[in-house]
């Protein structure tokens, strides 16, 4: 059962991913950011009553509060603050978008068939699916324009690590989750204060439209 349930939640976890390259809406990005946030916490829960152990349980509440709760509000903080509610000239369409997803993911189970091998267990099984994340992250990064949807890129490479460490390993110790989430929050709340100062001193928040500002 526990495995049927865990499988459930990686394919939910994936599937958010993907979803991220397909909205242009960056109020749906930010949907699809929390609920990758709440099948991370469902793994990690997962996990926890699979081996009886507590640490795993507290960082499954600690992700939970962090990714699927306070990551989300505070993008939609930055969201309220600026007008741009689309992602209007990525530099890969939809399309293009969708078939490099395809592709990443058929990567990363290439590249995972190692660590399957060392732990043939049905966690480390779905590991693949993380190390898809964080290159569909990486994708996202590197292809959006618009400065929340590269901060949405990061935090998915970061949901895509934390996955893969629960699903390899069986759990992180508390005290690394925590240095990490509180980098990511520190990052967050820089790019809540930059993007309300550089739209209003420059009135747009697309990188690639700023960068032209230069002498």
């Amino acid at each position: 059962m526990i495995d049927q349930l865990l499988n459930l939640a990686c394919g939910l976890f994936l599937l958010s991913a993907i979803g991220v390259l397909w909205r242009r809406e960056l109020s749906a990005l930010i949907a699809l950011l929390t609920v990758q946030g709440l099948a991370l916490t469902g793994i990690a829960v997962l996990l926890a009553v699979d081996r009886h152990s507590v640490e795993t349980a507290a960082v499954a509440v600690g992700v939970g509060v962090l990714k699927a709760g306070l990551l989300p509000l505070l993008l939609r903080r930055v969201l309220a603050r600026v007008p741009e509610a689309r992602e209007t000239a990525p530099l890969v369409n939809v399309s293009a978008s969708m078939l490099a997803a395809a592709g990443l993911v058929l990567l990363a189970y290439a590249a995972a068939r190692p660590l399957v091998a060392l732990a043939p267990t049905s966690a480390a099984q779905a590991a693949p699916v993380g190390i898809a994340v964080v290159l569909i992250g990486f994708f996202l990064a590197a292809t959006r324009r618009r400065a929340i949807s590269q901060i949405i890129g990061v935090l998915l490479v970061d949901n895509g690590i934390a996955a893969v460490a629960f699903l390899a390993t069986g759990g992180v110790p508390l005290v690394v989750e925590l240095g990490v989430s509180a980098d990511l929050l520190l990052a967050v709340l820089v790019l809540q204060v930059l993007t309300a100062r550089l739209h209003a001193a420059f009135g747009d928040t697309d990188l690639d439209e700023l960068r032209e500002l230069r002498d």
